[in-house]
C-alpha cells in the first residue's frame, strides 16, 4: 500500500497581507497528480485543513474542490481535525463523505474505530485521531493528568485495544496532530501547550506500523515509522530554510518498508537579509533576493528614512522590516536619567535611544508642545487636588 502523507494546509492563510490561496490551489493540483503519477492508495490528512475555525468562504470552496477530486481519484482519504479547525463544520458532513471514499474524522468518540482498507498482503486498519483537548477530554475519558500525552496515551489504548480484535497480520496506520518531544518548532504553529506542557513521546505510537503527524510546520523524521509531513507551504520566515512537501510511505507485508519526500511547488522563495541599508542596495550579490519574500534586518546606527520605500525599490517583494539600531547601548540606568529632569528633556532623550539621533529643533518644539499640553490639563488638575485633600 502505497500512502501520501501531507497535513497543515491552513486554506486561508496569508502571509504578511499577501493571499495564498491561488499557491494553494496549485498545491492541490500538485497533491493529484502525485496520487495519479505514484499510484498512491491512500492520501492522510493529519489537522489543520483550514487556517481559523471559521475559515473565509473561497478557503471551504477550495477544500470543497480537493475533497471532490480527490473523491474521484484513485485514493481513498482519510481526514483529521487540528487545532485551527471547528471539529463540527469540518465532520459536517462525515456520514455523506465516507460514501464517496473520503473519511472525515472529527470527533474524539470515534477514536478506536478504524478506516479499514486491504492490499495483496492483507488488511491495513487506519486511525484518524482529531486534535485531542485534554482539558474538554479529562473527565469523560477519565485522564489521569491534564496534558496532551495523557489525552493521547488514552487514544492509543483505544487503537490497541481495537487491533488486537482485527486479525493476525493487520498493519495499522495513525493520524495524529500533537507536538512531539525532540523536534523544533517554527513561528506559525499555534501554542497548544496546558499548564505550560504541550509535548508527548513518540513512545506514545509505539507498535504502530506507521504515524502520520500533523501540528509542526517542517518535515521532522522522529523514527522511521514516525514523521511529519509539515506544511506544503512556507507561512513564517522561520519557515525559510524548510523543505515544503510530503512523504511518499510504502507498507509492505511487515509495516513502513519505505519513505520518499515529495517536495511541493514554492510560488515564490522566502529569504532573510540583515545588515545596514545601503550595504544591501548597493549589494550584486543579492540580484536572486530581487523576486523573493523578504525579510529585513537593518543595524543602520541611525534609523533610515523612508527605508521599506526605499527597499522596494529593488526588492518589490519585502514583506517585514525589523529595525536593529548598532549604536551604543544607555549608559546609565532609567530611573537616574529621570531624576530632576523636565518631560520635555526626558522625551528627547526617549528619541534619541530610540532613533539613533537627536530630534530636530522642529521636533523638539513640537515635543515640547504636547509635554505643555499634559502638564496643563484640567481634569488632571482638578483630580490631584482632589487627592491631596
Amino acid at each position: 500500500m502505497r500512502i501520501l502523507h501531507t497535513s497543515d494546509w491552513h486554506l486561508g492563510r496569508s502571509f504578511h497581507r499577501e493571499g495564498l490561496l491561488d499557491a494553494q490551489a496549485t498545491w492541490v493540483d500538485h497533491l493529484l497528480d502525485v496520487v495519479e503519477s505514484e499510484r498512491v492508495d491512500l492520501l492522510v490528512v493529519s489537522g489543520d485543513v483550514y487556517d481559523r475555525a471559521l475559515p473565509q468562504v473561497d478557503a471551504v470552496a477550495l477544500a470543497d474542490e480537493a475533497f471532490a477530486r480527490l473523491a474521484t481519484s484513485r485514493a481513498r482519504v482519510v481526514v483529521t481535525s487540528g487545532n485551527h479547525d471547528s471539529a463540527q463544520r469540518l465532520g459536517f458532513g462525515s456520514r455523506l463523505m465516507d460514501a464517496a471514499g473520503v473519511h472525515v474524522r472529527t470527533d474524539a468518540a470515534g477514536v478506536g474505530t478504524p478506516v479499514l482498507l486491504d492490499d495483496a498482503h492483507g488488511p491495513v486498519a487506519v486511525y484518524g485521531l482529531p486534535y485531542l483537548d485534554p482539558d474538554l477530554l479529562r473527565e469523560p475519558w477519565q485522564l489521569p493528568g491534564r496534558s496532551h500525552e495523557a489525552a493521547l496515551a488514552a487514544a492509543m489504548t483505544r487503537v490497541r485495544t481495537d487491533l488486537t480484535r482485527r486479525p493476525a497480520g493487520t498493519r495499522s496506520v495513525v493520524l495524529a496532530h500533537a507536538f512531539v518531544a525532540g523536534c523544533a518548532p517554527s513561528d506559525s504553529e499555534r501554542d497548544i501547550s496546558v499548564g505550560g506542557v504541550s509535548m508527548v513521546s513518540s513512545q506514545v505510537f509505539d507498535g504502530v506500523d506507521y504515524t502520520a503527524l500533523g501540528h509542526l510546520h517542517g518535515p521532522h523524521v522522529v523514527t522511521d515509522a514516525v514523521r511529519y509531513s509539515g506544511s506544503p507551504l512556507a507561512y513564517s520566515f522561520s519557515e525559510a530554510d524548510q523543505r515544503k512537501g510530503s512523504w511518499l510511505v510504502d507498507l509492505d507485508a511487515h509495516g513502513a518498508a519505505a519513505a520518499e519526500f515529495v517536495e511541493a511547488p514554492v510560488p515564490r522563495p522566502l529569504r532573510v537579509l540583515r545588515g545596514e541599508l545601503d550595504a544591501l542596495l548597493a549589494d550584486p550579490a543579492l540580484a536572486d533576493h530581487e523576486q523573493a519574500w523578504l525579510q529585513v534586518t537593518l543595524t543602520d546606527s541611525v534609523r533610515p528614512e523612508r527605508a521599506m520605500e526605499r527597499l522596494r525599490a529593488r526588492f518589490p517583494h519585502t514583506l517585514a522590516l525589523v529595525l536593529e539600531p548598532g549604536h551604543r547601548a544607555a549608559t546609565s540606568t532609567p530611573t537616574a536619567r529621570l531624576r530632576g529632569r523636565s518631560d520635555h528633556d526626558v522625551t528627547l532623550d526617549f528619541v534619541a535611544d530610540l532613533r539613533g539621533r537627536s530630534a530636530t529643533s522642529e521636533e523638539s518644539a513640537l515635543l515640547q508642545l504636547a509635554c505643555d499640553a499634559c502638564g496643563d490639563d484640567p481634569d488632571v488638575d482638578t483630580l490631584l487636588s482632589g487627592v491631596a485633600r
